[in-house]
């Protein structure tokens, strides 16, 4: 019985295997309940000084353009510098940005334009550092243990999701926006100090520099590669039709349940993070296609049941599902992601997964919001579910690869463990 009970627990081999990775691991984690003070706050503070809803929902147009462009260019960065340079550098930048927050909060009349210009340069960082970020797990972390890495990671994002945002509500309504300020800078400020012990990741000695060439590259390799092509659309399809977070509060208030409001953003995260801490298993897997799909059909059928449901505790346990769904499905995109990739293409194939897990999620609530307004709140979320359902079934029909693919046969998936054995010894030499 302990022997299936600890085959359910995390496998922590990445932790013990990588320093980098630990050191990631709990810089990523500080990083992430600072940022948490200003996401809440930042947006609370917009609608204290307009007392408007629009210009509360303006950061989202605000941040897109500047996420999108900086993060194709920051994937070419990621491939032509050292990324941990890079990371270095924008957790410095962030916390020189959460500093203009905190001086703004301290003026006696806090003006509002500086707030729209840190939420367009904290997208803008966000979108150079993310590709370095990502492409460097396949670095650190040995080839087989990269799923177990995935699993950590998303784990570690979903405790902070849950436990962020309510620590930062917390502090804003007990002690100010500008205490608040001053904490994601003491996060950002511990961020950089562990960053600075990371090991040099420099690039290829043949490295080109970044350009709209090579940016072009990357995306002629992902769209010649079915497996990785069927990864993103998949994605891009679950956010679009099922990703109905903008109309929870109408949701809530439509089932005469307001209260529940942040159960409704907590259970998604909670549904993941059951899954992240029952993913002993995963690291067991070699179809990783197969989580991909059936983790993203397994969303859309629980979005579709909460839309269905008149029962606020199974909406509730729905969204739940939901999120668990999402977890395997980014578990699988995750792992094809680093096991397939070459190293000279990972920062720019980096970039250009932000399309899809960006794009997605905004285009997502634009749609439930229009949908809602035609066939009323519970309906435009059924049919998001359904639809993305469809969606998913036709895409994993038309990328037959995608289903097939196997961590142990697949030609890309070997010659990037042949690379990163090589890659190893020469280490060790």
């Amino acid at each position: 019985m302990s022997r299936k009970l600890s085959s359910l627990l995390p496998d922590l081999s990445p932790w013990r295997s990588s320093a980098d990775f630990r050191l990631l691991w709990v810089q990523g984690l500080v990083a992430f309940f600072g940022s948490s003070m200003a996401l809440v706050a930042l947006p609370l503070q917009i609608a204290h000084l307009t007392d408007s809803p629009l210009a509360v929902g303006a950061i989202g147009a605000v941040e897109l353009v500047p996420l999108i462009v900086f993060g194709l260019y920051g994937g070419a960065l990621a491939d032509a510098v050292d990324r941990k340079r890079i990371i270095l550098l924008t957790e410095a930048g962030l916390c020189v940005l959460a500093g203009i927050l905190l001086v703004n909060a301290l003026l006696p009349e806090p003006m509002l334009w500086p707030l729209y210009v840190v939420a367009a340069g904290v997208a803008a960082l966000a979108g150079l550092q993310r590709p370095a970020l990502d492409s460097l797990m396949a670095r650190i972390v040995p080839h087989d243990q990269l799923t177990a890495a995935a699993a950590l990671n998303a784990l570690r994002w979903q405790v902070g999701a849950i436990a962020g945002p309510s620590l930062a509500g917390f502090v804003v309504a007990s002690a100010g926006t500008p205490t608040a300020y001053a904490v994601t800078i003491a996060g950002f400020a511990a961020s950089v100090v562990m960053c600075l012990r990371l090991s040099p990741a420099p690039p290829s000695h043949d490295a080109e520099k970044p350009s709209l060439r090579g940016i072009a590259e990357g995306a002629r390799y992902a769209w010649s590669k079915p497996v990785l092509l069927g990864t993103y659309a998949i994605d891009l399809a679950a956010m679009f039709f099922a990703f109905p977070n903008a109309i929870f509060p109408f949701l809530a208030k439509d089932l005469d349940a307001e209260w529940s409001l942040g159960l409704m953003y907590a259970a998604m995260p909670l549904g993941a993070c059951v899954v992240g801490l029952t993913s002993g298993w995963a690291s067991k897997v070699r179809r990783h296609g197969r989580l991909v799909v059936f983790g993203a059909a397994g969303w859309g059928l629980a979005m579709t049941a909460a839309g269905w449901s008149s029962n606020i505790w199974l909406v509730l346990l729905c969204i739940a599902f939901a999120g668990a769904g999402d977890m395997l499905s980014g578990l699988g995109r995750s792992t094809i992601w680093n096991q397939t990739i070459p190293e000279e293409l990972r920062g720019r194939l980096a970039g250009i997964e932000i399309l899809s897990y960006s794009c997605g999620p905004q285009l997502g609530q634009v749609r439930s919001g229009a949908v809602a307004g035609w066939t009323g709140v519970r309906g435009a979320v059924w049919s998001g579910g359904a639809a993305c359902v469809v969606a998913v079934g036709l895409l994993a029909a038309v990328l037959p690869k995608l289903m097939s693919y196997d961590s142990e046969t697949d030609e890309d998936a070997v010659r990037r463990r042949a690379q990163r054995e090589a890659e190893q010894a020469r280490t060790a030499a």
